[in-house]
């Protein structure tokens, strides 16, 4: 019998979309992050549309790990006790519902967890931690937007460096203390959750990755977006084909109970 894929499931973004008065809802991914696992972590991403919190453990018995993604959207500021900043940036309290659970049950049974932008911060808010609604507001931060009025190339390309913790992964996977990396975001984190250990900063002093402190397995987030054109940066590669490894040992335990079940 042929093995199956090593999976990974990316949740959906959940989106209006269409002209003003005819709108519908989509369930969206972006491209580039499946892309990304696809073609840097050597996994199949997967999208369950429609999953709810009741079907997490269900369907974590299915894949090998889970990465979050960026968005359009922000984390509702409701879930680290604040009211909205902005009501003319987008949110997603539908993503949020699944999410925030889904990192907890991720970190409770070590499946392997990899989350990106909006993904870093559902991790830092589902574990306690709180944002910054607007980094470039906060006295002595930069300010960490892309010009969305650039072409990609210019949004994606490197912007400001961040520093690595000595001896922490990422200093590995770089090959050096520090990096450049692209920055498109407007949030931040402004407390880290007690149960994550910074991994890299900022000129500005920002956290820009983090590590789960005692995971099973991988357990990594960042702030930038290492999906893009992840193939052609070796550091960006690097921390997706950890990522795969995890999963694909994920998946070879997986397998050995599911045999082991039949017999």
């Amino acid at each position: 019998m042929k093995t199956p894929p090593c999976m990974v499931w990316l949740p959906a973004d959940h989106r209006l979309l269409g002209d003003h008065g005819h709108q519908m809802p989509f369930l969206l991914l972006g491209d580039k992050y499946a892309r990304a696992v696809k073609v840097s972590a050597h996994a199949q991403p997967v999208m369950f549309p429609l999953a709810d919190v009741e079907q997490i453990d269900e369907l974590l018995s299915l894949v090998d790990g889970v990465m979050l993604t960026g968005s359009p959207s922000n984390v509702h500021p409701s879930h680290f006790d604040e009211a909205v900043a902005d009501p003319s940036l987008p949110l997603d309290p539908v993503r949020d519902s699944l999410t925030l659970a889904l990192v907890r049950a991720c970190v409770h049974q070590g499946v392997p967890l990899l989350g990106i932008c909006r993904g870093f911060q559902e991790i830092n808010v589902a574990l306690g931690g709180a944002l910054h609604q607007r980094v470039h507001e906060v006295p002595g931060q930069m300010d960490h937007r892309e010009n969305k009025g650039a072409p990609p190339d210019v949004q994606y390309a490197p912007s400001h460096p961040v520093r690595f913790v000595p001896g922490s992964p990422f200093e590995t996977w770089a090959g050096a203390r520090e990096a450049r990396v692209n920055s498109l975001h407007g949030q931040g984190i402004a407390r880290l959750a007690p149960g994550l250990e910074a991994m890299a900063h900022a000129p500005d002093g920002l956290v820009e990755a983090f590590a789960v402190k005692g995971a099973r397995t991988f357990a990594y987030a960042v702030q930038w977006h290492p999906e893009w054109r992840s193939h052609e940066n070796a550091f960006y590669s690097a921390i997706f084909e950890a990522f795969g490894r995890a999963c694909r040992q994920r998946m070879s335990l997986r397998l050995q109970a599911a045999d082991l079940a039949r017999h």
